[in-house]
């Protein structure tokens, strides 16, 4: 089954409250990154781990699991 992947979102909007997929635009290529992960109030957290990761984002969109 194809899953349709939601639009990306500036990061500025990211919520606090669920798993993202993160990814920096550059021009036309995207670069997603393969973790998901979840806004903290002091920057950004792997989703499965709670380990802070070393990333300035640009865009965000609801993680959506291959199931």
């Amino acid at each position: 089954m194809i899953q349709m992947q939601t639009a990306w979102q500036p990061i500025s909007t990211a919520p606090f409250d669920r798993d993202l997929e993160l990814a920096v635009l550059e021009g036309a290529d995207t670069h997603a990154l393969l973790a998901r992960c979840r806004r903290a109030p002091y920057g950004w957290v792997n989703a499965l781990t709670g380990k802070p990761i070393d990333v300035n984002p640009t865009h965000w969109r609801e993680w959506r699991s291959e199931s």
